[in-house]
């Protein structure tokens, strides 16, 4: 009998145990497996905040980065007037832009704010008609007399087909741009630059920069040989909306060539621009400039001379002295029918987050009264 037991022992398991091992063993891993299933879906949810909350606070370090360093390079060593702007703004107003249904949204949802510097390999010159006389942007071409020891050659090398021009007058009073349809060539002592003339008023359709798109307050037409030419390079940041599902923040580089261009931030469904500007007022014509920022660049005003009424400046951004950029940017919708959740932004299948930063452009003058 004790041999029998010994071997009854070492047989091992029997069925019963087995199919009882196996029973428990699939109502544990089920139960596992249930709360798995149950807690995915948060832990794919907090891992794409995560990566959204990255993704628009890196974007916005660059913006501020390249923001409050708006209007670099004006100074060269000559005497070139005060700063005539920094940045320019393109605000879009038009409500609603976006379409619930589909939750895609088009290019007239979100602003563009055109960040310009000079391009300080280049030097400042003097614009003439080529005999004496003052430069007309409505006609081309102007001449470009170099500010010794830069020669006509040294010059005429730094202006190529695609380069934007930015006029000051030395008053800083008035400024204009134009676009380089060929190289700069030499002219007996001045340097040859072609360009598509701007409109009879000064404005100019083709400006990227938006600086001459509008008619504002500071365009000119005639520029003297007192005046300056610098060649300038804008950097745009906007949205694009090519494809309505993922609206995308990008940074344009002033090449021209779209290849070159940084996409800064994905599934953006926010992107605003206001500007604290010198001596604006409200409505009663008191000095407002320390608590208002205007997102509407068409609606910009100073301080009147008559009680009551405004002085109507729109598009003149050389009143900018301070701007509010406030991104806005969301997960990616969730196309399951059962996901319940909807934002109390525009009521998508998604979560969202923003950020709002206030930037003062170091080279913009603060001082003024």
């Amino acid at each position: 009998m004790k041999t029998m037991t010994r071997n009854r022992r070492e047989c091992g398991f029997t069925l019963l145990e087995m199919l009882i091992a196996v029973a428990v063993f699939v109502v544990i891993s089920g139960s596992a497996f249930v709360l798995l299933a149950k807690h995915q879906p948060i832990f794919n949810q907090q891992q794409n905040m995560g990566a959204l909350n990255i993704q628009i606070r890196n974007a916005v370090s660059q913006l501020q980065l390249d923001a409050i360093n708006a209007g670099t390079g004006y100074y060269q060593g000559t005497n070139v007037p005060e700063l005539p702007l920094g940045l320019t703004i393109q605000n879009n107003t038009t409500t609603p832009c976006n379409t619930p249904a589909t939750f895609t949204y088009g290019p007239n949802c979100f602003d563009q704010i055109n960040i310009i510097s000079a391009d300080q390999s280049t030097p400042a010159s003097h614009p003439s008609n080529g005999a004496g006389g003052c430069a007309l942007t409505t006609a081309s071409p102007m001449y470009a007399t170099p500010v010794a020891p830069t020669t006509a050659a040294q010059l005429a090398a730094d202006f190529h087909t695609g380069d934007q021009i930015l006029l000051i007058n030395s008053a800083s009073s008035q400024v204009n741009t134009v676009i380089l349809t060929q190289n700069g060539s030499v002219s007996g002592a001045n340097v040859q630059l072609t360009y598509t003339a701007t409109a009879a008023n000064g404005t100019n359709a083709l400006d990227p920069a938006f600086i001459a798109v509008q008619l504002n307050n500071k365009l000119g037409t005639s520029f003297c040989n007192t005046d300056w030419v610098l060649k300038i390079l804008p950097i745009s940041y906007k949205v694009d909306t090519s494809t309505p599902s993922d609206p995308k923040l990008i940074r344009e580089q002033p090449s021209g060539n779209a290849a070159n261009d940084v996409v800064v931030s994905e599934q953006v469904i926010g992107f605003k621009i206001g500007a604290m500007n010198w001596n604006s007022c409200t409505l009663g014509c008191t000095p407002d400039d320390e608590t208002t920022y205007n997102f509407d660049s068409s609606t910009y005003t100073t301080c009147c001379s008559t009680p009551g009424v405004l002085i109507p400046q729109p598009y003149n951004f050389s009143l900018v002295r301070s701007i509010q950029m406030e991104l806005i940017g969301r997960t990616n919708p969730n196309p399951d029918p059962s996901y319940v959740y909807r934002n109390g932004f525009d009521g998508g299948p998604y979560q969202i987050q923003s950020v709002s930063v206030v930037v003062n452009p170091r080279n913009l003058t603060m001082n003024n009264h």
